[in-house]
């Protein structure tokens, strides 16, 4: 039997977390935080979903199966970091636009890198977390 308290709960809370990802994930190349500890509160949010409503029902809420995303994730991640050679640069060397973009500030290679890191994160979290989760029950 479910909580309505923690169904609530989560219902609430799943687009507050993700948000406050996403906020962590685009602060992560000026100050702590980026795509790593983005991706591991995104993961959380679909986990307390996930106790709340069942693996299932969170499972239909995502676009994609989380194990979709490790590859995807590394792509963007090595793009970012590989990047830099095509100028002549040594890899992994920030490369950054010129203007700010309102809202997220500079954007360079350095939030792309963090981008892939965050999917990569999701990835693999949800991924161990739901298979233990179809196994337990």
């Amino acid at each position: 039997m479910r909580s309505p308290i923690l169904q609530t709960a989560a219902k609430y809370l799943l687009p507050i977390l993700l948000l406050f990802s996403a906020f962590l994930l685009l602060r992560g190349h000026y100050h702590p935080g980026g795509g790593f500890v983005g991706g591991l509160v995104a993961s959380i949010a679909f986990v307390l979903h996930s106790f709340a409503y069942g693996t299932d029902n969170t499972m239909k809420l995502l676009w994609y199966k989380p194990l979709t995303l490790i590859p995807i994730g590394l792509m963007i991640a090595s793009a970012a970091m590989f990047a830099p050679v095509l100028f002549g640069l040594p890899v992994m060397t920030g490369l950054w636009f010129d203007q700010p973009i309102p809202v997220i500030g500079m954007i360079g290679s350095a939030l792309f890198f963090d981008l892939g890191v965050y999917l990569v994160v999701i990835g693999v979290v949800l991924t161990i977390l739901f298979t233990i989760s179809l196994y337990t029950h």
